[in-house]
């Protein structure tokens, strides 16, 4: 008797469909990974950073705004 076909077929897809789960499970995990490094550091970090920059921005501004009214002819 030939071999069923149907059978190959319905295991191939079986395996194809396994393989897709364990890739989408890992996929997941390093998702969570990098949205956790992202949280934990990267974010902070852009924080502190910009926190920095407006306080040097605002300091700058100061001395401009004070450049300007010794600067400015009185009317």
């Amino acid at each position: 008797m030939p071999a069923n076909p149907n059978r190959k077929t319905k295991s191939t897809l079986d395996d194809f469909g396994r393989e897709i789960g364990v890739a989408a499970r890992k996929l997941e995990q390093e998702s969570e990974k990098v949205i956790a490094y992202l949280n934990g550091e990267v974010v902070p970090a852009i924080r502190n950073n910009s926190s920095k920059v407006l306080r040097v921005a605002a300091d700058k501004l100061a001395r401009l705004a004070e450049y300007m009214e010794r600067h400015t002819k009185p009317k």
